[in-house]
């Protein structure tokens, strides 16, 4: 695929690996090459499931904040907006996925994670939709894609106070559906990609179409409302504060403008 994306295959199981060191952030340009590998799998009609892992110590901590497609430049919210056509393809795939989260999964990590249809969590996983520390809004569908999984309440409390949630109580929650040591979370991923894997591969698509829904459809209409706010708050003083506060590696000074 690329030095960043790579396919590995065990029997009828696919695995998507990532890697852009040191904390596997993402941008437009990571989530387009998880794209393709994500319609290769789908148009190989060998693989039934995939498995979504990444290489490091996060899973993906967040959007790339300074990079060469940072988020924070004029230029910004162009940069959000390609990030989530990118992402739409994720929504839009037909078969289902395993994400092996084995560390920080951040902000759009936490989104990456959200778009796969189960997870495994390690126990020095972290979830967290940390937007409101950077005085920012929710992106990448997690406005809909949280309350799915783990109920209005708990969602509403994990993106109004940006905690990160651990692996035990991810698993409690629903946000995690099995938790493994962390030198058998490939493993465990792969087995329970397996099991799905091992039935008829026309059954899997029909079920997952009607389990699913119009998830995409509800997700880029989410992401499209996201956008618009994120545009708004992205032009306060709050805003400005949140990002200079996470480079100086101190507490943020809000003020409300």
């Amino acid at each position: 695929m690329s030095s960043t994306v790579e396919i590995r295959r065990r029997g009828h199981v696919a695995e998507i690996v990532f890697s852009r060191p040191p904390h596997n952030f993402a941008s437009p340009t990571l989530l387009a090459e998880i794209a393709d590998a994500v319609v290769l799998c789908d148009d190989n009609l060998e693989v039934r499931c995939t498995v979504l892992a990444s290489e490091g110590k996060s899973f993906c901590a967040g959007a790339d904040l300074a990079g060469d497609e940072d988020v924070t430049g004029e230029a910004g919210m162009d940069t959000i907006g390609q990030f989530y056509v990118q992402a739409e393809r994720l929504f839009r795939r037909r078969k289902p996925m395993v994400a092996a989260v084995q560390g920080a999964a951040i902000g759009a990590g936490l989104g990456l994670a959200l778009a796969a249809d189960f997870r495994v969590a390690g126990p020095a996983a972290r979830f967290s939709a940390n937007f409101v520390r950077l005085g920012f809004h929710p992106g990448f569908a997690i406005t809909v894609t949280l309350p799915r999984l783990i109920g209005e309440a708990r969602a509403g409390w994990m993106m109004l106070s940006a905690e990160r949630v651990k692996a035990d109580r991810a698993l409690e929650w629903g946000l995690a559906d099995r938790v493994a040591e962390a030198d058998l979370l490939i493993e465990e991923a792969h087995a329970m990609a397996a099991e799905i894997a091992a039935n008829a591969p026309l059954a899997l698509l029909s079920v997952r179409e009607t389990w699913i829904g119009g998830l995409a459809d509800r997700a880029a209409a989410a992401m499209r409302r996201e956008h618009t706010e994120q545009s708004a708050l992205k032009a306060t003083d709050d805003y400005a504060e949140g990002v200079a506060a996470v480079f100086e590696r101190r507490e943020a000074r809000f003020v409300g403008r």
